[in-house]
């Protein structure tokens, strides 16, 4: 059963280019509540822990590197099928293959720098949203 909770981040390099206002406002006009809110920023050990199940990739360097190197927003987002919502309205990881009125189409500049991070089962929107918040900080 499909929970109604998901987990993003607002990726560094949306954060440098000052897109964290619009891609809040696409999150709140696709209808999704923001249950929890806050910029930080991963520490390499941090990012290194997040995206362990990509540790044998070979793009992991890369991506703990571009993960730590400046602020992130992370939020918990709630809707009715938020997990399969959330990732139609992010697009596809490549925003050449992006559809129009996402936001990778609209922020993402590479595959590498797709601007958002959106869990992809509700199992992992847990987790996620859990590595992030304290029960304290989610409402």
């Amino acid at each position: 059963m499909a929970t109604n909770r998901t987990f993003t981040m607002i990726k560094p390099d949306a954060v440098q280019n000052g897109h964290i206002g619009n891609i809040l406002a696409m999150i709140t006009n696709g209808g999704f509540k923001i249950v929890s809110l806050k910029l930080t920023q991963l520490t390499v050990a941090d990012a290194q822990a997040f995206y362990a199940v990509h540790a044998e990739r070979p793009f992991y360097g890369e991506l703990v590197e571009f993960m730590s190197r400046g602020p992130i927003v992370a939020a918990i987002l709630e809707k009715d099928n938020a997990v399969e919502d959330f990732r139609t309205l992010i697009g596809a990881t490549n925003p050449a293959e992006a559809a129009e009125g996402t936001i990778r189409k609209a922020y993402a500049t590479s595959i590498g720098e797709n601007a958002v991070h959106g869990s992809d089962s509700d199992e992992n929107a847990a987790i996620e949203g859990a590595f992030h918040f304290a029960g304290r900080e989610q409402f």
